[in-house]
């Protein structure tokens, strides 16, 4: 697999699709911070990390709203790649649908928001928006 992060990705905008309530994904530490991020800030309802299984696996329980049935993740889009990584300082980093979204970066302080890295005033690798 060339692009983990991506097929991570892939797994949850399919299975949000297909309106399923959990997705297994394979597991890796990257995913397991992705999952955590995503998780902190309410856009899936749980997750599991099932360690004991030679293929360890990530579940992820989905968050749907009650009455319209509408998936809390509207858009997930991969914005570096391994083919062009794409960075940005302190200074320049994405705000998403002005602040309504969230940009996931890869940083010197770990797997964080596009919000936390403004507090923390640090850069790093723009992994994907979610919104």
């Amino acid at each position: 697999m060339t692009d983990p992060i991506a097929d991570y990705l892939t797994r949850v905008r399919n299975a949000i699709k297909a309106k399923h309530r959990i997705v297994e994904i394979p597991t890796s530490s990257i995913k397991k911070e992705l999952t955590k991020v995503l998780y902190e800030k309410g856009y899936i309802q749980s997750y599991k990390f099932d360690d004991l299984q030679v293929g360890s696996i990530i579940k992820i329980a989905l968050k749907y709203d009650p009455m319209t049935k509408q998936p809390a993740i509207l858009k997930l889009q991969r914005v570096s790649k391994p083919g062009l990584r794409k960075y940005t300082g302190a200074d320049a980093l994405p705000r998403v649908l002005n602040g309504l979204g969230i940009a996931i970066l890869s940083t010197s302080k770990g797997v964080i928001t596009d919000k936390e890295a403004r507090t923390l005033n640090v850069g790093g690798e723009v992994l994907c928006y979610v919104y």
